[in-house]
């Protein structure tokens, strides 16, 4: 587990400081995972290696990368809490992930984002270089598939 401080902000990767329900509260009313049930969001943290953004012990931001910590990662559920946006969060947290020790000398990272390419372009990311060579599938509807209707009625 790692930690890195810049006051009054702390991040850290250490799992047991995340705060589940707040995580999955964001991420159930964002675009990328509408309806997010619970339990994917708990099988998905325990799969990742996660990155809690603190001030005063409480939980203000988050980020996930999933990765084999060899060749690839894939940055994905980046949030900061609205009342902290504009305090430099998500680019404290994003130094933090590029300096995990564990991501050094990766051949692949990868994110998806609608609208902050901005902050990513900051650590080295951009467009596929050959998106003609990627492929993917993709479900937008799964939690509503699999029997867990939206309650916030988003679509």
């Amino acid at each position: 587990m790692h930690t890195w401080t810049r006051s009054p902000f702390e991040v850290s990767t250490d799992p047991s400081r995340l705060d589940v329900t707040l995580i999955h509260e964001f991420l159930r009313h964002t675009y990328w995972s509408p309806g997010v049930p619970r339990e994917i969001v708990e099988r998905a943290i325990s799969g990742s290696l996660n990155f809690g953004a603190f001030t005063d012990g409480t939980q203000v931001g988050f980020a996930r990368v999933v990765t084999d910590r060899a060749t690839f990662a894939y940055l994905c559920d980046v949030f900061v809490l609205e009342p902290w946006r504009g305090d430099g969060i998500s680019k404290f947290m994003m130094e933090c992930v590029m300096a995990h020790p564990e991501l050094q000398n990766l051949r692949r990272w990868m994110l998806a984002t609608a609208d902050a390419h901005g902050l990513y372009r900051q650590f080295g990311f951009g467009p596929l270089g050959k998106p003609e060579r990627m492929m993917e599938i993709t479900v937008p509807d799964i939690y509503q598939q699999m029997g867990h209707p939206d309650p916030s009625g988003m679509q």
